[in-house]
């Protein structure tokens, strides 16, 4: 008898841990957004955090990590929702997610964006407004950076010249440190991978007020790009073969998607259809960064006033009834 109510008491158990799982992996309380440190991201997350909250009714939260962590937690479904996906910065990692089939593109968000290696433009043209003469008026690319170390002078070490790259978490750090090699750089500069994106804002902004040459890593859409007055330096055309081989060109085009684990589809429906139509500009996310910085504001502030800026944009994403909603709670 004790063995017949221990099969039974067994059986309940894996029933019941079925249906626990089945109800887990079918529906869903709370879509989690991924953080992997940047701005753009983070405006882009709190945009579609209000719309899912205030127009769908579901929690949200987010889960802050490297690019890595936050993709390989996307695969697994730790992570639900990837609004900003550099996909040609995670090219092959991307490419067999996809072909796997663990994770979903919902939808480009944007694609007119651009990354590489900037110089202030008063290194090349001079700034006759704050009398600063050019000290490098023949700098147009990335190799003629070989002429010009002693101008870019690391002050750490002034034998050579210093290129600011990427943070070492970013996976665009090793493509940048790949270049630099690639062009015989690495022989006069040394390269700096700093520790996070505020702190090349930093270090850029510091040579800015002062009006000294500085190179380095950055990309749009940003406040920065669109609040300095920034150079991006030229590389070869893109060559995919050549990419692939040392990174000797410029980078690759870049469809920055937004990205979902693979049962969101079944688990949000109403808002994976939400998402499928999801779609800006580099324009447009500069113009909450500029926002974020001019006004000292938070992800969350910016992407209410962006909201409020875009309604012509946003409520094209949702059904009328959920437009209705979220304009409600805006106000």
């Amino acid at each position: 008898m004790r063995k017949f109510y221990l099969i039974v008491f067994t059986s309940m158990l894996l029933l019941l841990t079925a249906c626990s799982s089945g109800a887990s992996k079918d529906s869903i309380k709370v879509i989690k957004f991924a953080d992997a440190g940047w701005d753009s991201l983070r405006v882009h997350n709190s945009i579609a955090q209000f719309i899912v909250e205030e127009g769908y009714g579901y929690d949200t939260d987010v889960t802050v990590g490297t690019t890595a962590a936050t993709v390989q937690a996307l695969e697994q479904g730790d992570i639900n929702v990837y609004m900003e996906l550099w996909t040609d910065n995670i090219k092959e990692v991307y490419e067999k997610a996809i072909e796997k089939g663990s994770i979903i593109k919902a939808s480009t968000n944007f694609d007119d964006n651009a990354q590489g290696l900037y110089v202030p433009s008063y290194v090349i043209e001079g700034d006759k407004e704050r009398g600063i003469e050019p000290i490098a008026p023949d700098l147009k690319t990335v190799e003629d950076l070989a002429k010009y170390p002693e101008i870019f002078k690391d002050p750490e070490d002034p034998s050579k010249g210093r290129i600011v790259g990427a943070p070492s978490s970013w996976v665009v750090s090793e493509h940048l440190e790949t270049k630099i090699k690639t062009y015989g750089l690495d022989e006069t500069y040394n390269y700096l991978a700093p520790g996070s994106d505020s702190a090349i804002v930093a270090s850029l902004a510091g040579a800015y007020k002062k009006g000294e040459p500085w190179v380095g890593y950055y990309w749009s859409p940003t406040w920065v790009t669109a609040g300095f007055d920034l150079t991006l330096l030229e590389d070869h055309p893109y060559d995919e073969a050549m990419w692939e081989e040392n990174k000797g060109t410029e980078f690759p085009p870049n469809d920055v998607v937004v990205a979902v684990h693979k049962d969101f589809p079944t688990q949000a429906k109403d808002v994976y259809e939400f998402l499928q139509n999801y779609k800006t500009s580099n324009e447009l996310t500069e113009e909450a960064l500029n926002y974020m910085e001019k006004n000292e504001a938070e992800a969350d502030e910016a992407a209410k006033w962006w909201m409020k800026e875009h309604e012509d944009v946003w409520t094209e994403w949702v059904p009328e009834d959920v437009a209705e909603k979220v304009k409600k709670a805006l106000n």
